[in-house]
């Protein structure tokens, strides 16, 4: 992931990490790339991923075994493993081959987090991963949670005193934002930009105009990322799908035949086209030199 926001950053341009919760979703960003001829970064969340409320844990192993076909790509990508507080989870995906992991800072004291980075940053940097944490707090409506906005002051020291990779920060954005758009600063974006050397990142992408996109590329955004979006058009897919589908029809052509009422394929296509729309919005779009003969 650092070479490919450092290309962007000398591009003067984002890469989409558009996130992935199932083969489908997966299958969607990285053809969304390839067909756009753009760098990306795909993975899994890990946050959800040890949600509380799953009635069974997850084996990261099946996670890393959809992200292996990244290998097979056509373009430029890399595997995150996003939004962990775990350092146990952290190095299984490691282990299991992410090579790059993003430390959630939530319900973790400043103290805390600063010091579950550093851990990270040696496990992740001695096998060649790359490491995003975050200083501040996104407002997530969902969860009644206010922002706590990034500070240069605090960019600088964080970044100083762990040897992070890029900086997540909290500049207007907004976490799970479903209806409407949040503005960004571009004022703080400046100063902390001009306060620290790694590239930055913005989360909350769904609530960010995306006529904001070049402004915010100019200040040292190099990475942006997506997920609420991306579900609901999914959803939105397999509900209208599914409207057509009554017992006792045969339930395979809905489910794995892959034609044309078949609503995997109905929200794999929805979610690639969202996905593309936001590639060419962050400039990334034709960056990317086709691999593979293509």
């Amino acid at each position: 992931m650092s070479k490919l926001l450092a290309d962007a950053r000398a591009g003067k341009y984002a890469v989409c990490y558009c996130e992935a919760w199932n083969l489908e979703s997966f299958q969607a960003v990285v053809e969304a790339a390839e067909e756009e001829r753009s760098p990306v970064i795909a993975g899994f969340n890990g946050g959800f991923l040890m949600n509380a409320g799953r009635k069974r844990a997850e084996n990261l192993a099946y996670y890393a075994g959809i992200g292996s076909a990244l290998g097979q790509s056509r373009v430029p990508a890399a595997l995150l493993f996003n939004e962990s507080a775990s350092l146990a989870q952290m190095d299984e995906a490691l282990g299991l081959g992410f090579n790059a992991v993003m430390v959630e800072n939530e319900g973790l004291s400043p103290h805390a987090y600063l010091k579950l980075v550093a851990q990270v940053v040696l496990r992740a940097h001695s096998c060649g991963a790359t490491v995003e944490a975050q200083v501040g707090h996104l407002a997530n409506p969902t969860a009644s949670q206010s922002a706590e906005p990034t500070t240069p002051q605090a960019a600088r020291a964080f970044v100083e005193e762990t040897g992070i990779d890029a900086l997540g920060v909290a500049v207007g954005n907004v976490h799970i934002l479903t209806q409407g758009t949040s503005p960004l600063d571009f004022a703080a974006l400046a100063e902390i930009a001009g306060a620290i050397s790694v590239p930055l990142v913005l989360h909350g992408g769904t609530g960010i105009p995306l006529e904001a996109a070049e402004r915010a590329v100019q200040l040292g955004v190099a990475k942006v990322n997506y997920g609420t979006a991306l579900k609901q058009v999914y959803l939105a897919a397999l509900r209208a799908k599914l409207e057509s589908y009554r017992e006792p029809m045969s339930p395979h052509p809905f489910v794995g035949m892959g034609g044309e009422d078949d609503i995997l394929v109905a929200a794999r296509e929805v979610v690639k086209l969202k996905c593309r729309a936001l590639i060419r919005a962050w400039g990334s779009a034709g960056k990317a030199p086709m691999q593979g003969g293509a």
